[in-house]
């Protein structure tokens, strides 16, 4: 019993001294990082007008999001409070642009503020655990080893000047028992301020209902797709593969009448079966291409993109850096927008050469696919497009189309995702 006493009694010393720690790094970032940041936040903004906020803006924002970003993962690792990412989609195009559409969205106001309500907040809670430690601890060291309590005017509720071995022992009864207040209960005071940083960084209500709003139309888009996916895959089996079997019935039977009154006129019909066979094999090959590639699934994406790039018609650069494997939702939907944007390249756009590039940046796939065409291109009249959009939209993906008359067309594609298992290298 006395064993599992103090085993739990260092556990529970070493949480807090962790916790000690963990809040004296956000004690000095708060006021150190928080302060210029919304400083530095509020000139660039004042000076867009001039012309150097739009330069100095974009910097600036983006670092209070990478440091917002940074409490979000110390709340969520260190507390166990998760905070999500309220921000809104950047939209493509240039500086100017992305810039207006950071300061339209309300999680970046919300990040300002919490930039400056958070340095004397996060300052006193993170600070808390290892003041109550370490004061407490001056006293029962002072009092006991070195009897100058006096000298440090050590007293959690009164200056003590020299009072002697009744001061010495009021250090000891007080400063312990803080010691081990700020021990035992620093993890949670840190929970506090992780649960401070929630309110302010986690989406809104209203954010949470536009979401909400949002995955209820990709679903109904989604299922709709998945329903014409389904009809098109029978109408091909019907039209196609089946038409084909069923011929190839009908011929085997005519030969087998055939075989004994006419050999010459059963050989031609085994002839014309075989032929439809192989027809047959090549049509089921090819739609169930069309559901999901092999070399998807042996290759990966990256092989994928590649063996289809080698099969257009005109040149096709490719660039992937894309260290690990996405699950295999996310690769099928990545795979398939880019063939549909590539298909639309060779049918439409009237270009020399086209490119991809694909990589990953930590938490999003990133599809880029362009041209030297005609330019011109619309999703609004592309049912190829918004059939990819759609498809993107059902695993929180945005796509963005620049094209204008004359060229070039470029496509850019996201798709939120983890990797997972190592790249299976192209042979």
């Amino acid at each position: 019993m006395n064993q599992m006493s103090g085993d739990r009694f260092w556990k529970t010393a070493q949480r807090g001294l962790l916790s000690c720690l963990r809040g004296l790094i956000q004690a000095v970032l708060a006021p150190a990082v928080g302060i210029p940041l919304f400083v530095l936040s509020v000139v660039s903004v004042v000076l867009i007008p001039v012309g150097v906020g739009l330069l100095l803006a974009p910097l600036v924002l983006k670092g209070v999001r990478l440091f917002a970003d940074l409490q979000r993962v110390w709340a969520a690792e260190w507390s166990g409070v998760p905070v999500a990412g309220p921000y809104r989609a950047l939209p493509e195009g240039g500086p100017v642009r992305r810039l207006f559409a950071m300061l339209a969205d309300p999680a970046t106001w919300r990040d300002l503020l919490w930039t400056l309500v958070n340095a004397p907040v996060g300052l006193v809670l993170n600070l808390l655990p290892a003041a109550m430690v370490v004061y407490g601890l001056e006293g029962v060291v002072l009092a006991s080893w070195l009897g100058h309590f006096g000298w440090y005017g050590w007293g959690p509720f009164w200056p003590l000047s020299d009072w002697g071995l009744v001061g010495a022992v009021g250090c000891v009864v007080l400063g312990a028992p803080l010691a081990l207040a700020g021990l035992r209960w620093g993890p949670h005071i840190l929970k506090g301020h992780a649960l401070f940083v929630q309110s302010l960084l986690a989406p809104t209500r209203g954010a949470l209902q536009e979401r909400v709003r949002r995955l209820t139309e990709t679903r109904a888009q989604t299922v709709d797709a998945s329903a014409a996916e389904l009809r098109r895959i029978e109408r091909d089996l019907h039209d196609g593969a089946q038409a084909r079997l069923v011929a190839l019935s009908m011929n085997i039977g005519l030969a087998e009448e055939l075989m004994k009154q006419n050999p010459e006129a059963a050989q031609e019909l085994l002839a014309e079966a075989r032929a439809a066979s192989g027809q047959a094999l090549t049509e089921l090959r090819d739609l169930v291409r069309g559901i999901h590639p092999p070399v998807l699934a042996e290759r990966g994406l990256d092989g994928a993109v590649r063996a289809l790039a080698l099969s257009l018609p005109l040149p096709v650069d490719v660039r992937i850096e894309v260290p690990g494997r996405a699950e295999a939702p996310v690769e099928s939907a990545a795979y398939f927008a880019v063939a549909e944007m590539l298909a639309n390249v060779v049918k439409h756009s009237g270009a020399q050469r086209a490119w991809v590039q694909i990589e990953h940046d930590g938490d999003r796939l990133l599809m880029i696919v362009g041209d030297d065409g005609t330019g011109g291109a619309d999703p609004g009249r592309g049912s190829g497009m918004r059939g990819i959009e759609r498809r993107l939209a059902a695993f929180d993906g945005t796509m963005a189309v620049t094209s204008p008359p004359g060229g070039p067309t470029v496509v850019t594609m996201e798709l939120p995702c983890a990797l997972s298992s190592p790249r299976t290298s192209p042979s």
